[in-house]
């Protein structure tokens, strides 16, 4: 890792990796609230550096953070209402009038998309915040991306939530006298959106400073694409790969593979890649600039996009008949570098990997990502052994998109799992997560991360995301009590015993 003054970090530190809508808040998704800084108390307790999360831009179909109605927006669904209550925006009777969902283990995001924005409508009625200074400071910052998210978010409300490329083509083509015209109808609707973003930002930032006080860093996900139907695409149809009718000539996937006989169609806009260039990747530069307000550390989602991306024709049914195309390449490290600074960065070099995307990852320096269990395959050797790894990498048991390490473990087939139980010196199947754990732990990798379900030994119902399905991911939520003290010692044991403990550290 690199440290805020562009040192290099060469330290073992551990983490935990767990979504910020599975904090057991009230109200039905977890929030900013005083359930998060208790989380962050029992990281600390626990000896980690890391608090890892996923993207936190506002979510639409599928409600995946994967695809965002904005890349600069934060999650209204994690404003912390009590929080709200206390400031005199709602009352507690506000809050429990409406139905958020009765299982708190799982998200209803239909339940939550109902109620939300009601309640957060009356907390906006009862602010004034157009008077507040501090709201103002935030709008006039921040209107480079939200002044048009705002109105986006209004207009798609006044379409019926109908993506931009079913608007009136005034509108959707950004017509001065359209937008000023929608402007003016719906500024009370605009002041709203705005209004969850100051929120959003004043609560979040709160939390990190708070994290960051107790010398934990946050860990932050930067998707390499945006959804179509999102601001950013519909504000800037000349950095994508669109024709003069703003519909796109290729969408974002991957190629047919062992787990998937027909590919994986994302659907994202591709990048005008020459265009980028041209403009010295400037959106980028904004777009990676305000990552790092959020976060600490950035994990570069899909990083083999920036060396060759996967084109599929727009229209296709399945990713099958795509290709290959060049990325920027180390072009625009370089340019980050230069603009930017050293940074923390984890690239996401997961999946086949070529030799040049290999190359790129190793000319950047940035540390790359070994998952355990993708190690155990009986058949071959894998890069994915702790014993093949290096010290500049990320070791995880899993990430959001794996099943938890007790799920996986009980799915293996026999060769595979003889092979796991020989590996690890596995003499019972007692806690078994945790002998994958003292695995990642013990690693020569600087920094070890693992998912939270793993700790708290849960199986396949608390899965986060199986990719390439709709309808029960991103909904696990850790219970209320679920992460003790006794767990956190726990924790805090094995991580000392393998050096990864902060609290030596700073002794």
């Amino acid at each position: 890792m690199v440290d805020r003054k562009g040192n290099v970090d060469i330290m073992r530190k551990s983490g935990v990796l767990l979504p910020v809508s599975a904090i057991p808040s009230k109200y039905g998704i977890g929030a900013f609230s005083r359930e998060a800084y208790t989380f962050i108390d029992l990281l600390e307790e626990a000896g980690q550096s890391y608090w890892q999360i996923l993207p936190l831009g506002p979510t639409g179909y599928g409600d995946s953070p994967y695809q965002s109605f904005s890349t600069f927006a934060g999650n209204p669904y994690y404003i912390d209402l009590e929080s709200l209550v206390e400031d005199g925006y709602l009352t507690k009777k506000d809050c429990e009038q409406y139905d958020f969902g009765d299982d708190d283990a799982y998200v209803d995001y239909e339940k939550i998309y109902l109620s939300r924005f009601k309640v957060l409508k009356t907390a906006f009625e009862n602010s004034q915040i157009g008077k507040d200074e501090a709201y103002q400071k935030f709008v006039e910052e921040n209107a480079y991306w939200l002044k048009d998210y705002a109105l986006y978010m209004a207009v798609k409300n006044a379409f019926g939530g109908k993506s931009w490329a079913e608007w009136d083509e005034d509108i959707r083509l950004r017509k001065p006298e359209a937008m000023k015209k929608y402007a003016e109808k719906y500024a009370e609707e605009v002041a709203f959106y705005q209004f969850q973003q100051y929120l959003f930002a004043k609560q979040w930032f709160a939390l990190k400073e708070y994290a960051n006080q107790k010398k934990i860093e946050i860990i932050g996900d930067i998707p390499i694409y945006v959804a179509f139907d999102s601001s950013d695409t519909w504000a800037n149809p000349e950095l994508f790969q669109l024709d003069d009718t703003l519909t796109p000539v290729a969408v974002a996937g991957c190629p047919p593979d062992a787990f998937s006989a027909t590919g994986q169609l994302w659907g994202n806009p591709l990048y005008r890649w020459e265009y980028h260039k041209e403009t010295d990747y400037e959106w980028w530069m904004k777009r990676i600039g305000y990552c790092y307000k959020l976060y600490d550390v950035v994990r570069i989602d899909h990083f083999r996009g920036f060396d060759e991306y996967y084109s599929i024709p727009f229209g296709d049914e399945t990713a099958q008949f795509g290709n290959w195309e060049k990325g920027p390449g180390y072009d625009i490290f370089q340019t980050m570098k230069a603009k930017l600074g050293k940074k923390a960065v984890i690239a996401e070099d997961l999946g086949f990997l070529t030799k040049s995307v290999i190359n790129l990852v190793k000319k950047t320096g940035y540390p790359g990502m070994k998952i355990l269990q993708f190690a155990f395959d009986s058949r071959e050797e894998s890069d994915y052994l702790p014993h093949n790894y290096v010290a500049n990498s990320i070791v995880y048991t899993g990430t959001h998109d794996n099943d938890t390490t007790l799920g996986w473990y009980e799915k293996l087939n026999r060769r595979d799992k003889a092979f796991a139980k020989k590996y690890l010196n596995i003499k019972t199947n007692k806690d078994i997560q945790w002998e994958f754990i003292r695995a990642a732990m013990a690693s020569v990798s600087d920094t070890c991360v693992i998912p939270m379900q793993d700790y708290l030994g849960l199986g396949t119902e608390a899965r986060t995301n199986m990719p390439s399905t709709l309808g029960t991911n991103w909904k696990w939520r850790m219970l209320p009590g679920q992460f003790t003290e006794e767990l956190a010692a726990r924790i805090l044991e094995m991580t000392k015993l393998y050096g990864r403990a902060q609290c030596e550290k700073n002794s």
